[in-house]
């Protein structure tokens, strides 16, 4: 029977593990990708993560994110992690709006609600001064023609980006600096090169809207126009220019791991439309990279995890019933994490590649 978890290493990441076992202190990268309601299949497997491999490292490792993989990172940055991914999955899930198509001004203010739900009072202190978890928050600073913060200004702006990044990904460049607000003892970052990528410190003002603007869609969502510490402005959704990230060859020591949704990653958000952009299993040799497996999904309600076509489709009831199912599935992810971390053979169904 297939495992319900699907596990890529590169050849390095598979040595080590062979050899070791899994140990938190073998990791010094987490990634959170983009994908908005995605998230809640990884959810119950996050708790277990943040329990078995975040939870009293004594070595620093950095959480790069994107959008919701920010809000999962700050999450798993709390001192009890797998009660702030409850509070998040709770405050996910029954989300509400009032009407089927509510403003950017709306979904803006429930997103910031959910936040200050999942983190709580303490939070932001929290994440800011942690002794080891580094959270990375990407954002996308507009620049140029893109600069338009709504109506046809905001679409002159994505359909110029839409074709420069068609062009290239260079083209992007020109209309998106690449903003990360970052702990304080974090000073570069792996996999982020070009886009004139500048960091900025978090602290207790500027997290929340940082978190906000790393998930804020456009047309979908407001822009934030500032955030405190930096410069400069709107900043939208970090998945712009970091969708799930370009993984080129690791530029810090220690082994990479990235939970994610699917085996194929999408290097920015205007790349979806460009197939070639998506090279299957994308992989470095330090890379372990988790995702629901084909068994997993194919046993799923419609076939598939959720995402933010359920709002359109669905009435919030459904939409709401079917996540729910997705939640109670991802404990499946969770126990095949589980039993592999803690096994006897480490690399048990494991795809060496």
């Amino acid at each position: 029977m297939q495992s319900a978890l699907s596990v890529f290493m590169g050849s390095e990441a598979a040595k080590t593990i062979c050899e070791q076992g899994w140990q938190a202190a073998h990791f010094s990268t987490l990634i959170g990708a983009s994908g908005g309601p995605k998230w809640l299949i990884l959810s119950e497997l996050d708790k277990v993560l943040g329990r078995a491999l975040l939870l009293e490292r004594g070595e620093p490792m950095t959480l790069l994110g994107s959008s919701i993989g920010t809000w999962r990172l700050a999450c798993l940055s709390l001192n009890d992690p797998g009660a702030a991914i409850s509070r998040l999955q709770q405050a996910y899930l029954y989300q509400e709006y009032s009407c089927a198509k509510p403003s950017p001004i709306e979904v803006s203010e429930v997103a910031e609600q959910m936040l200050r739900e999942a983190l709580g009072p303490v939070g932001a202190r929290q994440i800011s001064n942690h002794a080891t978890l580094r959270i990375a928050i990407v954002t996308a600073r507009a620049k140029g023609v893109a600069r338009g913060e709504s109506g046809w200004k905001l679409g002159v702006g994505m359909a110029t980006a839409t074709v420069s990044n068609a062009v290239s990904r260079k083209g992007l460049g020109l209309l998106f600096d690449r903003v990360a607000f970052c702990h304080g003892e974090l000073n570069a970052l792996p996999f982020a090169d070009g886009f004139n990528t500048q960091l900025i410190a978090i602290n207790e003002l500027n997290l929340i809207p940082a978190l906000k603007a790393s998930g804020a869609i456009p047309f979908l969502m407001q822009c934030e126009p500032t955030i405190p510490g930096a410069s400069g402005g709107p900043f939208w959704d970090g998945g712009i220019i970091d969708y799930h990230f370009t993984l080129k060859a690791n530029q810090t020591p220690g082994l990479v791991l990235y939970p994610h949704f699917r085996d194929r990653l999408t290097p920015g958000w205007f790349d979806k439309m460009l197939h070639w952009r998506t090279p299957q299993r994308s992989v470095i040799d330090q890379l372990v990279l988790m995702c629901p497996s084909d068994a997993f999904l194919a046993q799923l309600p419609h076939g598939k995890i959720p995402n933010r076509d359920d709002f359109r489709v669905m009435s919030p009831q459904g939409r709401v019933a079917y996540w729910e199912t997705c939640v109670r599935e991802s404990e499946r992810l969770a126990e095949a994490f589980h039993n592999l971390i803690s096994g006897d053979d480490p690399l048990r169904g494991v795809t060496v590649l």
